[in-house]
């Protein structure tokens, strides 16, 4: 089985390469792609790509819109969403290979880990093992990954501005399928914690997935995140 990496990117010059480096470093295995969609229309963070085996492409602004574009280039059975700024585990593609093999998962993520050796943080990832285990809905800095024939079938990432992610997980979990939590934890960068506020930013990010889940629109919920 073949694992496409979508990673959609927007002024991640410092980030990308490192990042794509983690993947070729901690996967031996030929058994993945991975495919950068930039959403600056001048390709800056593409251009500065070092591994001439990445696919690149520009595509309009909006996580959705890029991740959608991505799955569009893929060639793997499985599609894996990652942030730029997330780090895999060591033999995660194997991993997920795995679990992917056994037909009843559908889509399935990591736990949550933050590189931060702040304490707060260790909190902040057991609270979010403990939601995702308990949901069964991961968010996307958790790395999600799904069935590329079931992306399809179910109209991929919603055009939407925010949520798109958790939007998908609904869907999956509407149709009675199932999603499987790797317990392996990946790094996603602690920047925007430490950019806005650690307690501003956790309860900002608990408050808005609480109002989107009680049916507020995610366009309305942006002018609150950005």
């Amino acid at each position: 089985m073949l694992v496409s990496i979508i990673i959609p990117v927007y002024k991640e010059v410092q980030t990308i390469n490192t990042t794509i480096e983690n993947i070729y470093k901690s996967n031996k295995n030929n058994n993945f792609e991975i495919i950068v969609v930039d959403a600056e229309q001048d390709g800056r963070t593409i251009n500065i790509i070092n591994n001439i085996n990445v696919k690149k492409i520009i595509s309009e602004k909006g996580r959705s819109k890029q991740m959608n574009c991505g799955s569009s280039l893929a060639k793997g059975e499985i599609l894996l969403f990652l942030h730029a700024d997330t780090i895999l585990p060591d033999q995660s593609i194997d991993k997920i290979i795995r679990v992917m093999k056994n037909n009843q998962y559908i889509a399935g993520a990591f736990n949550l880990g933050i590189n931060s050796n702040k304490f707060i943080f260790r909190i902040i990832e057991g609270l979010s093992s403990l939601r995702s285990k308990i949901t069964r809905i991961p968010y996307g800095d958790q790395a999600i990954f799904i069935n590329k024939d079931y992306f399809i079938k179910i109209g991929k990432f919603s055009q939407i501005p925010l949520m798109e992610e958790v939007e998908l997980m609904l869907k999956i979990k509407k149709n009675q399928k199932k999603i499987f939590i790797i317990n392996e934890k990946v790094k996603t960068s602690a920047r925007r914690w430490q950019k806005e506020g650690i307690i501003y930013c956790t309860f900002r990010n608990w408050i808005l997935i609480n109002l989107y889940f009680l049916g507020i629109k995610p366009h309305k919920l942006v002018k609150f995140y950005k």
